[in-house]
């Protein structure tokens, strides 16, 4: 037999939980290992427990599900994170999206959406329903559309790792001339620097490197 996978819930609501709970125990691969009503309950049993899954609402009391996600982001853990939520607008999706969340479930979504969704992002697959996933790419091409055809070009070459005057001399223009795009990619991106702006293209999908 399969090792089931262990999941952990993350919702202020005790009947949304309790409801969920109940959904996936129905699943003999699914196994719950622990809930939190908030964030900060989720981190400190999150110490001891070791989910495959996690499963976390956005909106919370103490620490929100968006805060809790760049927390396990930055710790580099191997909990890979569904948020599961009635909030459908983009910022709310790109913020989760970008903190590391893998799957991104309304609450309005089927028993067999939900059980697809966990043993794909199990598989270590990104899960997306498809209205969320149209938002997603109506993002992506708004970024897209936003950046000129000689700042996609110079921000295709930064994710080559090239620097300034290697972008001069490929693009055949001058090196102020790529600081000035460079500058205006950053800004453009709402990014600090140039290895920032390359890790959001690549997440987002403008740059394929």
């Amino acid at each position: 037999m399969n090792e089931k996978i262990k999941i952990f819930l993350v919702d202020d609501h005790p009947i949304v939980r309790d409801g969920l709970k109940s959904i996936l125990q129905t699943q003999e691969d699914f196994e719950i290992i622990g809930e939190a009503s908030n964030g900060d309950e989720a981190l400190q049993k999150l110490e001891i427990l070791e989910p495959d899954i996690l499963i976390s609402d956005l909106e919370m009391p103490e620490k929100d599900g968006l805060s809790l996600i760049q927390i396990l982001n930055d710790k580099k853990t191997k909990i890979k994170i569904i948020v599961f939520t009635v909030f459908d607008t983009d910022e709310r999706i790109i913020s989760a999206i970008k903190s590391g969340a893998k799957g991104y479930l309304l609450k309005g979504a089927g028993h067999q959406e939900i059980f697809k969704a966990i043993r794909a992002v199990q598989k270590g697959e990104s899960i997306l329903q498809p209205i969320i996933a149209s938002k997603l790419i109506r993002h992506i091409k708004n970024d897209r559309d936003q950046l000129s055809e000689r700042e996609m070009e110079v921000l295709i070459e930064m994710g080559k790792g090239k620097k300034n005057t290697a972008i001069a001399a490929t693009l055949f223009i001058s090196e102020r001339t790529v600081k000035f795009h460079v500058s205006s990619i950053l800004n453009k991106l709402d990014v600090k620097n140039r290895t920032e702006a390359v890790q959001l293209a690549i997440k987002k999908g403008i740059i394929n490197i």
